[in-house]
């Protein structure tokens, strides 16, 4: 699994251009209980500044020896390092493992070109796969069509072929929640939880006002609006909670002509056959209408506000994962 969205690349790239040098350093491949997943990355300045980690700290000061040598020299390089029983448990593991690492310096086996593009696509919230050859040391970028598996279960690996490395950089995962009920109290806590920048929207201050959802990021304008100036991606989950077709149905309209990997609607089998007469009658068929998930969440028996809010993070969960 890939780890969150963060700067690394984009830190690295800095420093580059400000003429201290700097090497990239990412997990290809782990055994056992390694501290760190593949894909998780390392920036190392020819100063020897640092930033990300590759294992929690059991192998970083050799994985910066040799970055410093391959920043001076050249060279990419492919690193195996042992981690043992007593090293991971010091930094939280069960038992040891394997991690393979690798180096490669900015502009000289990296391109400074395709490390900028890199960073110009993850600015732009686009799926981006980075692959290089590990017997040719061959690079390049890609799209999600060509690892559409890889990209749904945020996987960077290696290729069956055992020299082709895939590094995915997905854009971090947002959920926009229309309705500041009572479900949505738990759901945008349990969404934070589970890795995801939520945002409350809701046109009735009272409903989505600060009291009730301390903390949370709130946005008081139509759910059309709103959802059209937030942005709406592949990486996007949306829920739909008031009951009201008012507020509901323009956020509905709005996701399902966007391609957003999520969308849910609360409301009974009853209410979501009067939902389906309405967008029918906008000009949606079958094939839109199949993507709403209504009655929103898995059936887990949910009774509670903070139940349903479970079930439905569920069901994004699985959609995510599961496709």
């Amino acid at each position: 699994m890939t780890p969150a969205f963060d700067d690394i690349p984009e830190i690295a790239l800095a420093w580059h251009r400000d003429g201290k040098g700097a090497a990239l350093a990412t997990v290809v491949e782990t055994w056992g209980s390694a501290p760190r997943p593949t894909g998780s990355q390392l920036a190392i300045s020819g100063a020897g500044e640092i930033a990300g980690s590759v294992s929690g700290g059991c192998v970083e000061g050799a994985v910066v020896v040799e970055a410093q040598e391959a920043v001076e020299t050249g060279g990419a390089r492919l690193l195996e390092f042992g981690v043992s029983d007593d090293t991971a448990f010091a930094v939280g593991l069960a038992c040891g493992g394997r991690i393979r690492v690798l180096v490669e310096p900015v502009g000289r086996d990296l391109p400074e070109a395709m490390l900028a593009e890199l960073v110009a696509t993850r600015a732009e919230r686009r799926q981006v796969g980075y692959v290089v050859n590990t017997a040719d040391w061959t690079r390049r970028l890609t799209g999600a069509e060509e690892f559409p598996e890889r990209f749904r279960l945020d996987r960077s690996g290696f290729e069956p072929d055992g020299e082709t490395f895939v590094a995915i950089h997905n854009p971090p995962l947002r959920m926009v929640v229309v309705g500041g009920v009572h479900i949505a109290q738990p759901l945008m806590q349990i969404a934070r939880m589970t890795g995801y920048d939520a945002v409350l929207v809701d046109p009735r201050e009272a409903f989505a006002s600060a009291a009730r959802f301390p903390e949370e990021t709130l946005i008081h304008d139509w759910p059309d609006a709103a959802l059209t100036a937030h942005g709406l991606d592949p990486r996007t989950a949306v829920v739909t909670l008031t009951h009201d077709p008012k507020i509901d149905d323009p956020a509905i309209v709005t996701a399902l002509k966007s391609d957003v990997f999520y969308l849910g609607c609360l409301g009974s089998s009853r209410t979501h056959a009067k939902r389906v007469e309405r967008l029918r009658e906008q000009g949606f068929g079958d094939a839109d209408i199949a993507r709403i998930h209504a009655p929103v969440g898995l059936d887990i028996g949910s009774r509670s506000p903070a139940e349903i809010a479970l079930s439905v993070m569920a069901q994004i969960t699985q959609s995510l994962r599961r496709g």
